[in-house]
């Protein structure tokens, strides 16, 4: 038995690259990241899947309410799980000011071992990513699945499929509104498709 899940990257806020939005409240969609959602939206239209899990972060539950309007495929679910890195202090700052913290210089040198100001670390987002997943296969063997949450959660998830270090994250991309295709089962999970990116 099988699920396939759908890792999907929400669409960009107005600000995206400007400053590390990280868990800071009221950070949605503005009208091109809406429009972003409508085409990603479309494009999945042409998948089978049976529920949609977001983030509770305002632009993942808008990407995803986008998605379940498009498909026909209601409610979304709030999940913890699928939630943005906690930053800590760090969220809400450009990242030029974060720049002169040299615990930031860290966590971006050697996410193996550093830990944000709230004190996550990319082993905690690969275990919450993971655990998510096993949890939903478990109780939808054989269906598809959309989980849209955030670059690095979506990063941590194909890394521990892959094999791969945590902070082995920096060597690819998840753009915004990106899909990554993966398909789970009793054997383990392969990866299908990166970053799929809807133009």
């Amino acid at each position: 038995m099988t699920t396939t899940f759908f890792l999907v990257r929400h669409a960009a806020h107005d600000n995206v690259g400007g400053f590390l939005a990280g868990r800071t409240a009221g950070v949605r969609l503005g009208p091109a990241g809406r429009a972003q959602a409508g085409r990603l939206a479309e494009r999945m239209r042409r998948e089978r899947f049976t529920a949609i899990h977001a983030s509770p972060r305002e632009r993942s539950r808008e990407t995803a309410e986008a998605i379940a309007a498009a498909c026909g495929v209601d409610p979304v679910t709030e999940n913890d799980q699928l939630d943005e890195i906690d930053f800590g202090g760090w969220s809400g700052k450009t990242f030029q000011e974060l720049e002169a913290f040299a615990d930031w210089r860290l966590w971006n040198s050697d996410r193996l071992r550093a830990a944000t100001p709230a004190g996550e670390t990319m082993a905690d987002v690969e275990a919450r990513i993971v655990g998510c997943m096993t949890k939903l296969m478990a109780g939808r063997p054989e269906q598809a699945i959309v989980l849209v949450s955030h670059a690095d959660v979506i990063k941590a998830a194909v890394c521990h499929i892959l094999g791969l270090p945590a902070d082995a994250g920096c060597k690819f991309d998840i753009s915004p509104a990106s899909i990554t295709t993966v398909v789970a089962g009793d054997w383990g999970a392969r990866l299908l498709t990166l970053n799929e990116t809807i133009h």
